[in-house]
């Protein structure tokens, strides 16, 4: 009597999507002796174009080396607002190269008054904005481009780009510097609402303030 095959009933592994990817391949970068250097030309790239942010590879790089979390820090805040002005640049680029242009012809309900009105409100609010846009979840690629394209003021840019920048990254060195790997679990689960919750106090405390000063 003859033995039936064994069959292979292991369930293949499913290969992680593209963003997981590259989340994987910027921790990797930990490991190597070339961590600063990618911190520097992550934080770099994700102010504006590349997806993953920066604090990925920071609390990596912090946790195995506590005592240089606020080096790490730094060399995020850096590069990450040299990476803003790169933003300023390209939005300023893709402005007045034709895309004013065809937003006002081609795009439904657009017009050279409500890119106006725009204008303005970026104006009285831009540095906020970019602020708050630099100290939480939001993508900051998107102000940063956005800033050039309007345009704001590059000093502006870069006023807002730095003290919201700095507050994140060295909030995570912070939590990292005084209480350890412990911390790790904390950050990643918590550290974006914790953003969040601030942001809203923050943009309670501009508003509270403009209240009542008129």
């Amino acid at each position: 009597m003859s033995e039936s095959p064994i069959r292979d009933t292991a369930v293949p592994t499913r290969k992680p999507n593209i963003v997981k990817r590259m989340y994987l391949w910027v921790l990797h970068w930990a490991e190597t002796p070339y961590g600063t250097p990618a911190l520097f030309g992550l934080s770099f790239a994700e102010s504006s174009f590349f997806p993953i942010p920066p604090d990925v590879l920071q609390i990596a790089l912090s946790i195995s080396k506590p005592r240089r979390s606020f080096y790490y820090a730094a060399v995020s805040m850096v590069a990450s607002v040299l990476g803003a002005i790169l933003g300023w640049y390209i939005g300023h680029a893709l402005w007045v190269g034709g895309l004013e242009y065809f937003f006002v012809n081609y795009v439904p309900g657009v017009t050279e008054e409500s890119i106006a009105k725009v204008q303005e409100m970026y104006a009285a609010y831009g540095f906020m904005a970019i602020t708050v846009a630099a100290f939480t979840p939001i993508p900051y690629k998107v102000f940063t481009i956005t800033a050039g394209m309007v345009p704001i003021s590059l000093p502006v840019l870069i006023a807002a780009s730095v003290l919201g920048r700095s507050a994140r990254f060295f909030a995570v060195a912070t939590c990292i510097f005084f209480f350890g790997p412990t911390v790790k679990h904390y950050i990643d689960n918590y550290f974006e609402l914790a953003t969040i919750v601030f942001t809203i106090l923050l943009i309670g405390g501009f508003l509270l303030i403009k209240f009542v000063l008129h």
